[in-house]
């Protein structure tokens, strides 16, 4: 019996799909907000809102649990091939990528009580900026899974220069306040581990980047090819 429907072999399997992506799309907003939110309590050094940061991890913990299990169930009991297994597999490896991303922003609050005479540090004021790219890139990397969207991906992947850029500066800058007043150094490598974390999130856009081109193509983004065969020509 032929049970095709719309490019899939039970429409059932498009719901289930449509479950998943629902899912890394609720767990991408919650991460998004824990960045946006974790940046804000550094600026403002609001501890109250900071512990909430930290307490709000484990939804998306949860929220990667049940990804990772209905994932599972699709792939036992759909039996999904080509596309639609590229599909399944991307959506259990994105749900863990973006946990981690929450797991960042946890990080970052958990040093903002840490942080109390930092103010008048100069990088400080551009940890926002840094942050906002990394985050509007978690953003677009899942709205492009959502819509198999390869080139959003691709745009997304180019994008991370700009997030190392950002650190580069802060890394330097950070590097002189502690050569300068040993006084500094506690409170700049605590600024340091904020930023390496946002720079971590972007990285980790870019991962899922990767993920959801080769889940929309079949392919490896051309410029991750272009790496590895650089990277073999060197050993």
């Amino acid at each position: 019996m032929n049970e095709e429907t719309t490019g899939h072999t039970l429409k059932a399997f498009d719901d289930d799909l449509n479950r998943l992506r629902a899912l890394i799309s609720q767990m991408g907003g919650l991460a998004e907000h824990a960045i946006r939110e974790a940046i804000r309590c550094l600026q403002t050094r609001d501890l109250d809102a900071a512990k909430e940061v930290i307490a709000n991890d484990a939804k998306l913990d949860a929220l990667e649990i049940e990804t990772e299990k209905r994932a599972i169930q699709v792939i036992a009991l759909r039996a999904p091939m080509a596309g639609d297994l590229r599909d399944v597999v991307a959506a259990l490896k994105i749900s863990a990528v973006v946990e981690r991303i929450g797991d960042y922003a946890k990080n970052i609050a958990k040093r903002i009580p840490k942080l109390e005479a930092s103010r008048d540090i100069e990088p400080l004021s551009l940890m926002p900026e840094m942050a906002r790219i990394a985050t509007e890139m978690v953003h677009d990397v899942l709205n492009a899974f959502v819509e198999r969207d390869a080139e959003a991906a691709m745009r997304v992947y180019e994008r991370d220069q700009a997030v190392d850029d950002f650190y580069n500066s802060i890394f330097r800058t950070l590097l002189t306040h502690m050569m300068e007043n040993q006084h500094n150094i506690g409170q700049a490598a605590h600024l340091l581990f904020i930023a390496k974390n946002i720079e971590r999130v972007g990285d980790h856009a870019t991962n899922i980047a990767e993920m959801v081109y080769y889940a929309a193509t079949g392919e490896h983004l051309p410029d991750r090819i272009a790496k590895v065969e650089e990277g073999e020509a060197d050993n």
